[in-house]
């Protein structure tokens, strides 16, 4: 009964919210930047570009620059060396999160202000919550524990007494007393940093708990749930956890993923909801179980604007406000938040399949992607593609990368290529061919630049793929000291670092 109530409680707080993001979406934009503006007005940044709650979304964009994470840290490292009122009023945040770098070590430093937290993580969270409770009601999904997954915190390097880590952990760490009765396990346990230590003793504590819920990126959850399954001695969920009936998952597409957890809890039994955020934020969650496409937040804390694909290496880069973009095209989000980042390129790209909601699906990331040979294969083409070649071959892909084969000069061809290290699950590889055929085939289905230059063989030979061993990604990461958390491989690159340090792992 209480489960109930408190369903009841935070559909209440949620869902009209929900509809009015659906309904007056740039109504919802437009007083947000108003509050934006108004708040940080006061700040060195506010004061520099002349921020009023009356400048209009027009001369905001006229004035302030847009910033990658490269160009705004000056401001940034200002803020997590602890000075007040840089980028956002007030004392700099006791919160910074962390997010590995994908293509070198370097990590990022987000400062998590008190109203990020509560306008963004903590209402998309709770959005999330409600979805699931009015969408599931027979599930009863918090009668039970929530089983999240997440990674660690330790001590800023800026110094000052901040706490550093993954979103995700300064998230578990700051939850209302309420929010941590729902889940699973304690934050001893959660917030541990060696992982396998980490993975083990988790399992073994879960085993008893009424685990209703799942939530965390699918790639470090299925080396989780394969741990509990052995030491249960079972081979179905449903053995170890009776109500087990939704996961919450994030961080990676879902597509290649989605027949593993059917082989882990069959007959369809666990359904599946998808959110999208980053150490900057929540930005989109799906409300419609069944659909792929994800409506964006437009009322957590966050303006949006969209940067065309064309302007991505522009020097003088034009992003679009909400209300001029298309259906079709991608577009790299830049956002100013109530975190303190203005006009801030995050990297990712999205294409929007519906303008009534604002509905998106993520394409990529802006240095994430294949495009050697005017080819232009985003993240959501490659995820696609590996999905068809494991159906068609009848394996489960597990994790992958892909860069382009250059020719050398005087090698009797013109033609470039892609070459891909695929990890499966399971000891038993198909026809390595096959599976290129496959791919190459979903590729050219998908992309027409890639059909294009893939046409009789002439600027484009097929894909090459290497099958590599079980726990190679693994390896890779946790000799760059990324294992575990939301860490993850870089899935295409225009460079052949990543894909060379994996396949010498196997020799």
């Amino acid at each position: 009964m209480l489960d109930q109530l408190l369903a009841r409680a935070v559909q209440l707080a949620s869902l009209p919210r929900l509809a009015r993001v659906r309904r007056e979406p740039l109504a919802a934009q437009a007083a947000l930047l108003r509050y934006l503006l108004g708040r940080a007005q006061g700040t060195a940044w506010g004061r520099r570009y002349g921020y009023a709650p009356g400048l209009g979304a027009e001369e905001f964009a006229r004035r302030v620059p847009v910033s990658t994470y490269e160009q705004l840290y000056p401001e940034l490292e200002k803020v997590l060396r602890g000075q007040p009122d840089v980028l956002w009023p007030g004392p700099a945040p006791h919160w910074q999160a962390r997010s590995s770098g994908t293509t070198n070590a370097r990590s990022k430093y987000i400062p998590l202000t008190r109203e990020a937290l509560h306008d963004n993580h903590y209402r998309a969270g709770r959005d999330m919550l409600a979805l699931a409770t009015h969408l599931y009601p027979s599930q009863r999904v918090i009668g039970g524990k929530t089983l999240s997954l997440g990674g660690s915190l330790d001590a800023s390097p800026f110094g000052g007494g901040a706490v550093a880590g993954d979103v995700s952990a300064l998230i578990m760490q700051s939850l209302p007393s309420w929010a941590q009765a729902l889940r699973t396990p304690p934050l001893p346990l959660a917030l541990l940093d060696e992982w396998e230590e980490k993975i083990e003793r988790i399992a073994r504590h879960v085993l008893t708990q009424d685990v209703r819920v799942l939530a965390g990126v699918p790639t470090w959850m299925l080396v989780l749930l394969r741990r509990v399954l052995a030491l249960a001695g079972a081979t179905d969920l449903r053995a170890v956890w009776p109500q087990l009936s939704l996961f919450l998952h994030g961080a990676v597409a879902f597509g290649p993923y989605r027949p593993l957890f059917e082989e882990l809890m069959p007959g369809g039994q666990l359904r599946y909801l998808e959110i999208y955020n980053a150490s900057e934020g929540y930005f989109a969650l799906q409300d419609e179980p069944g659909a792929p496409d994800l409506l964006l937040l437009l009322e957590h804390g966050i303006y949006y604007e969209f940067l065309p694909a064309e302007q991505f290496d522009s020097p003088d880069p034009r992003p679009v406000p909400l209300e001029a973009v298309t259906v079709g095209p991608s577009y790299a989000l830049v956002i100013s938040s109530s975190a303190g980042l203005w006009r801030y390129l995050v990297g990712d790209t999205v294409r929007f399949t519906s303008l009534r909601p604002y509905r998106v699906r993520i394409t990529g990331r802006t240095k994430h992607f294949l495009n050697a040979f005017g080819e232009e294969v985003v993240v959501e083409n490659a995820e696609a593609a590996i999905a068809a070649a494991a159906a068609a071959t009848g394996c489960a892909v597990r994790d992958f990368t892909a860069a382009p084969v250059y020719f050398a000069a005087g090698a009797g061809t013109s033609r470039g290529g892609h070459e891909w290290a695929v990890e499966l699950h399971g000891p038993a590889a198909p026809d390595a061919a096959r599976f290129a055929r496959a791919l190459d085939e979903e590729l050219r289905r998908l992309n027409s630049d890639y059909d294009a230059k893939r046409h009789r063989d002439l600027a484009l030979a097929p894909p090459r793929v290497h099958f590599v061993p079980t726990g190679t990604f693994e390896t890779w990461l946790r000799g760059r000291g990324r294992l575990g958390g939301q860490r993850k491989v870089p899935r295409l690159a225009n460079s052949r670092q990543v894909l060379e340090e994996v396949l010498a792992l196997v020799g």
